[in-house]
């Protein structure tokens, strides 16, 4: 009995059809994701919250479970249209109306033997004593509800044919119904089910038949009051007839109506007699694309069906949706300041939802727990069937990764009531921001053609149901510097058709809220691009919704990438084949792939190593360089403290002490290559002249070898007393003085020497090489000999004391010192210049 095809019905609100199967995401009208929430209400419990008036869902349960009844059979009577409606998009003229469908059905009254009452009768009398023993609120109703099922609300036809025709197909439905159960029938299932819905398996329980639930909103069923009996077999025959095949035959003998069904079948006023009306869609308006959702459109020429798929900006705080990659796409705004949650101000909503920027479970109206769902709809592209005149979601997403759009800023401007109810939050509209040019560009490329304006784009992509048209710009739509003809109107609704206290506590809301949005515009007086570091970091982005509910695609600014959101299809930026365009990645209209955006996006190996080591890894690195840093300078005051001269600064000696440790690390490597006793050459150049080598003799072995060996002056040339005097260039030493000199080397000697060398009669060759011998021992610098030449001197300084020099002789012997080591520096010089890389004996 619903028109899914859009046969007859040309539009509803953005819940579509109530009954039926629900609908899920990518349906091609766009409407709301709801399961089927058809049911029948039988009383009206109200407010949940017992500080208002209302009765506690634990009142509720106490009172259902001191009931008892029997299975009670539902009967159906008739489908009728009415209530409901008036959105006033169409103007004055109002050609179209819209109403709700509904099916109207009623308890089959059933008598005990010797009861005047009916079963059901009875049980509505104890159910209100019931409630009022549990002390159930003034907000509960006092009567029973009409029984029926709500199919639609806000549903406009395509004409009064259109119509009759709708009703006759669907209460044609319904005789087959009454023929198939002629006493009624025992609603139920066999299957199972979880209450509430959100619970998974853990209270799964048998669904059974003749229950009697208790809804929390339209959509959530929290607990279930099974009747005080099973089945009889006749209730179980015909409750199970249609799911076992048994009905075909009563489709088949089944081919007229025999009941009214005009009854207040008439849209808007209720009237029996609805004149005759049709849908023009040449008098569609690009205005209409400021939309009320809870009516449904008037469509524009060539579109057969509505949608509710738009291009938008998200702002969610908190979706808490499981089917998107994001939770929170702005943190810039926190509109919980604009809701009234405690009814302060306002009385009522006149629809099943509350607070669009998401409802807590529980709370006290009983308003459908809907997530936040916050946003600004920018261009309306209306359904996504091709068929039906629509662009598909393939054609879109092309369409949006061809905008090249600058950051979206947004700017809030005032909060107020439009002519529908709906509390909204207007933006500023400026046609020469971003966001204008963004929708003039839409109008040009997907706008529908109107006034002898047709839309163009590159990719031959077009759709005949968008509420735009292609001539509509900017700077016609709202604002005080605008036309106030198109549809460009930046707004974000709050609620729907919210009825206040009074006009005292409207004024007071509206002000309150305002006080906050201007703080909002000293906060941002530019406007702010919205986003968080998890979703477009940069801010600005624009997103497809495909409903209210689901964003499914979201394209950056700069075509800077895109990505798709909605059930982690993937992340930005998309995964897609090669390049579609000729000229790889060079060419712009590329840079959407994912190759070209990492590719041009690539990041450095430093920034991957960094982010791999994770959060502890981070901090272990930053915390140990930070102990480092700070031991590096403990130390360092540590050592100025005890080094540091006296008004000198911290500076001054860092300075000072670098170029002291740099000094000290040259000496140290002199001191390495100096004249240890195995640093003689194997093979110098005085052996390779002379033919034979001199091999230096092992410490500690020389004094002995000393008494023991001859002398090798034999071998050397004799040496005249008088030595010739010294000239500023002497010639290279001979072989025989290098044995000499090694051979002095040896403590032992020297102190054998220097105690002759203090006699009188010591000849002047001989203190000669003495001297030499004691200039040699002083050059060893091993501990040992300095500990020997300390002897030493101590020996030669107890020969001075016991033998004097005359001053004639003293004088002597110290120009001899002095010519002795003039002469022998200059021989060591010439020998260092002279001697190849040496090798020591290890």
């Amino acid at each position: 009995i619903i028109d899914r095809e859009y046969d007859y019905v040309m539009s509803m609100d953005e819940d579509g059809w109530l009954v039926g199967g629900g609908y899920k995401s990518f349906d091609y009208s766009g409407k709301m994701p709801y399961i089927d929430s058809s049911h029948t209400e039988l009383l009206r419990i109200g407010s949940v919250d017992p500080e208002f008036g209302g009765t506690s869902m634990e009142q509720v349960y106490d009172a259902m479970d001191s009931l008892s009844f029997p299975p009670f059979a539902v009967f159906p009577e008739y489908v009728k249209g009415g209530g409901g409606g008036g959105s006033g998009d169409d103007g004055d003229d109002k050609s179209v109306p819209s109403g709700d469908i509904t099916l109207i059905v009623s308890v089959v009254d059933t008598y005990e033997d010797g009861d005047s009452y009916s079963s059901y009768e009875e049980f509505l009398d104890s159910l209100f004593d019931a409630m009022d023993a549990v002390g159930g609120g003034p907000c509960m109703d006092d009567h029973d509800t009409d029984p029926h099922v709500s199919m639609s609300r806000g549903v406009k036809f395509k004409s009064s044919f259109h119509q009759q025709k709708y009703f006759y197909k669907a209460n044609l439905e319904v005789a087959v119904w009454q023929a198939m159960y002629p006493k009624g029938v025992v609603i139920g299932s066999s299957s199972y089910s979880s209450f509430p819905p959100d619970s998974g398996s853990k209270n799964k329980q048998y669904t059974g038949y003749g229950n009697l639930y208790f809804f929390f909103d339209r959509a959530n069923i929290t607990k279930a009051f099974p009747p005080n009996r099973d089945l009889t077999s006749t209730e179980e025959y015909y409750s199970s007839m249609y799911m076992k095949g048994h009905s075909d035959s009563y489709y088949a003998s089944t081919t007229t109506i025999d009941f009214d069904y005009n009854k207040q079948s008439g849209s808007g006023s209720g009237d029996n007699e609805q004149e005759y009306y049709e849908h023009n869609p040449y008098g569609w308006k690009a205005k209409m694309a400021k939309h009320d959702m809870t009516d449904g459109w008037d469509l524009p020429p060539s579109c057969e069906q509505e949608g509710e798929t738009f291009f938008g900006i998200p702002l969610s705080q908190n979706t808490d949706s499981k089917l998107l990659s994001t939770l929170s796409f702005q943190n810039q705004f926190d509109f919980e300041y604009l809701v009234d949650r405690n009814f302060t101000y306002m009385n009522s909503f006149g629809t099943n939802h509350g607070w669009l920027v998401g409802e807590t479970l529980g709370n006290g109206a009983g308003s459908i727990v809907d997530k936040d769902t916050a946003h600004i709809p920018l261009f309306y592209t209306g359904s996504t069937n091709p068929d039906m005149g629509g662009l598909s979601l393939e054609s879109l997403i092309k369409i949006g990764k061809k905008l090249d759009f600058g950051t979206l800023y947004i700017k809030p401007a005032f909060v107020f009531q439009d002519d529908d109810g709906s509390i909204k939050l207007q933006f500023e509209a400026d046609a020469n921001s971003a966001l204008g040019y963004l929708y003039s560009s839409l109008c040009q490329m997907i706008g529908i053609s109107w006034n002898y304006d047709s839309p163009y784009n590159d990719l031959g992509l077009y759709t005949n149901c968008a509420m735009h048209a292609a001539g509509d710009r900017a700077k016609y739509g709202c604002g005080p510097e605008n036309g106030q003809s198109g549809g460009f109107c930046p707004q974000m609704t709050l609620a729907y058709r919210v009825a206040f206290q009074s006009e005292d506590h409207a004024a007071a809301y509206l002000a309150r809220c305002n006080d906050y949005v201007d703080y909002w515009r000293s906060l941002y007086p530019s406007g702010v691009a919205v986003g968080t570091n998890k979703f477009c970091p940069d801010g600005g982005c624009l997103a497809l919704f495909l409903n209210r509910y689901d964003v499914f695609y979201v394209f950056k600014p700069e075509l800077g990438g895109s990505w798709v959101e909605f059930m982690g299809g993937t992340s930005a930026p998309t995964i897609s084949p090669a390049p579609t365009y000729d000229g790889g990645c060079d060419n712009p209209h590329n840079m959407h792939l994912d190759k070209c955006y990492k590719k041009k996006h690539a990041r450095k190996a430093t920034a991957v190593a960094w982010d791999s080591l994770g959060s502890v890894g981070q901090l272990s690195i930053l915390l140990i360089a930070f102990m480092s840093s700070t031991l590096t300078i403990s130390i360092f005051l540590a050592r100025a403290k005890l080094r540091r001269q006296d008004g000198e600064s911290y500076l001054g000696f860092l300075i000072r002490d670098i170029k002291g440790r740099k000094k000290k690390k040259r000496k140290k490597l002199r001191k390495k290559a100096g004249h240890g006793t195995l640093d003689v050459d194997l093979l110098s150049d005085e052996d390779e002249e002379g033919g034979s080598r001199s091999v230096p003799a092992r410490p500690g072995k020389s004094s002995m070898q000393s008494s023991s060996r001859p002398p090798r002056s034999s071998t050397r040339p004799p040496r005249s007393s008088t030595r010739p005097p010294l000239s500023s260039t002497r010639p290279p030493r001979s072989r025989s003085t290098s044995k000499a000199r090694s051979k002095s080397s040896n403590p032992t000697r020297s102190r054998s020497t220097s105690k002759v060398r203090g006699a009188p009669d010591t000849p002047v060759g001989s203190e000669d090489a003495e001297v030499k011998s004691t200039k040699s021992s002083k050059s060893v610098k091993s501990s040992r000999s300095r500990s020997k030449s300390k002897s030493g001197t101590r020996s030669r300084s107890k020969s001075t004391s016991k033998n004097p020099r005359t001053p004639e002789r003293e004088s002597s012997g110290k120009e001899r010192k002095t010519r002795t080591k003039e002469s022998g520096g200059k021989d060591s010089k010439e020998s260092k210049k002279n001697e190849p890389t040496r090798r020591q004996l290890v």
